[in-house]
């Protein structure tokens, strides 16, 4: 980074177009940049943010090949210094202190919903994994290992930036060590579930777990009454199978994981055996594996007539952008029309939509649409988000992407 450059970088803001930064969205498009005064900062560097007349508006950092140029770290005129680093870094490790306490999995760092733009931190025991989405991070992200390891007691950082987006900021994938000592192969948390999870960070998706299901996969220990004793249950989307495993704890007679990775579910077996072999009363055969796609495989089940007392649906992400809207709900109803169908009577079926495209809103329309071409009928138990350790800023709407819904369908 030209230092020099990014301290005489000023962004000059289309008259107009200051109220969603004057309210605090970190968040600047080109569209809304008339000017940049002083030297051409390069990506990265830090340049100040104006109004058309001269007055100040934040700071923070710049890429000219991001449709989202500008991410404001501050709204202050205060510099960026690694005192800054220091302080907002542990200031949003201060907020998981309660649950640290409970569990040795969750989100350390939340991006811009913890006014760290681009910047995701996870913890899983003694590591840190970390994802630098953005060029302003990437190139500050050895300074951001080293003060996690000296805020921290974890052994190691190490970074999973090898997601699709980084190409728009004109980064290469990389998944490496970052700080500090590597992680094993798999790490095994404790999710106060009673029995060990493992994970696999340099592998698995997103960071190696979805951290951000905790609250979902606390329902099980919560013993509620929506889950018979040797229930029937179908897991799609699996992935390492959590959701069946907290199921079988909770007294579930029968688990499907089903998932189009063969590595996922060979992984998902190998934690059920790893529990049964540490003292765990469940037995192997209560677990099946079945790889394919699940579009077709619900199809297949309801023109089997199969029934389960729960179905848990919990895909990938099918809308990226504004414009795939209508595609992923497309899919998103056909997966729980058919869901709805191959539920018992008095059955739950657990939802999910984890597009930030898709609003909470929305998607209840969509499985309401789903429901009435099922010809069933549900209620809804519970209204499902992710947990405490993914805070959602008030200004960043957009930071609320996983949106849940416990039904239960007659």
């Amino acid at each position: 980074m030209t230092q020099q450059a990014s301290a005489q970088a000023r962004i000059s803001i289309e008259r107009g177009r200051e109220k969603p930064i004057l309210n605090r969205h970190p968040w600047i498009f080109s569209g809304a940049i008339v000017e940049m005064r002083g030297a051409t900062p390069d990506p990265g560097d830090l340049v100040t943010v104006e109004t058309h007349t001269g007055m100040f508006l934040g700071r923070g950092y710049w890429n000219a090949r991001s449709q989202i140029q500008v991410r404001l770290l501050t709204w202050d005129d205060e510099a960026i210094d690694d005192a800054w680093w220091t302080r907002m870094l542990a200031r949003a490790i201060s907020g998981r202190r309660a649950i640290a306490g409970t569990r040795d999995a969750y989100r350390l760092i939340n991006a811009e919903n913890d006014f760290l733009p681009g910047l995701i931190v996870d913890r899983y025991g003694d590591w840190l994994v970390l994802q630098a989405l953005t060029m302003g991070i990437d190139v500050r992200k050895e300074l951001i290992a080293r003060l996690l390891l000296d805020l921290t007691d974890a052994k190691g950082v190490y970074e999973r930036s090898d997601v699709d987006v980084r190409a728009k900021e004109g980064l290469r994938e990389i998944n490496a060590n970052l700080a500090g000592d590597a992680p094993p192969n798999v790490i095994w948390i404790d999710e106060g579930a009673g029995f060990p999870m493992g994970v696999d960070v340099r592998k698995g998706h997103k960071t190696g777990y979805y951290l951000d299901q905790a609250p979902s996969r606390g329902l099980f220990k919560a013993g509620l009454s929506w889950l018979p004793p040797d229930a029937r249950v179908l897991n799609l989307f699996s992935y390492t199978g959590s959701f069946g495993l907290h199921a079988i704890e909770a007294g579930a007679g029968q688990v499907i994981n089903f998932d189009a990775s063969r590595d996922a579910l060979e992984f998902s077996e190998r934690i059920a055996e790893r529990a049964i072999a540490g003292g765990k009363s469940w037995r192997a055969d209560q677990f099946e594996y079945i790889q394919g796609d699940a579009f077709d495989f619900v199809r297949d089940q309801t023109a089997e007539g199969q029934q389960y007392d729960l179905v848990i649906c919990d895909p990938p992400k099918f809308a990226h952008s504004s414009a795939q809207v209508e595609r992923a709900a497309r899919g998103y109803k056909d997966l729980n029309l058919h869901s709805f169908k191959l539920i018992k009577s008095g059955g739950c079926l657990l939802t999910y939509s984890c597009s930030g495209a898709i609003t909470r809103d929305l998607f209840q329309k969509i499985v309401f649409g789903a429901l009435a071409d099922s010809g069933r009928d549900a209620q809804i138990v519970r209204q499902l988000s992710a947990g405490e350790d993914h805070p959602i800023a008030l200004t960043f709407p957009e930071g609320e992407y996983l949106k849940g819904l416990l039904l239960r369908v007659y």
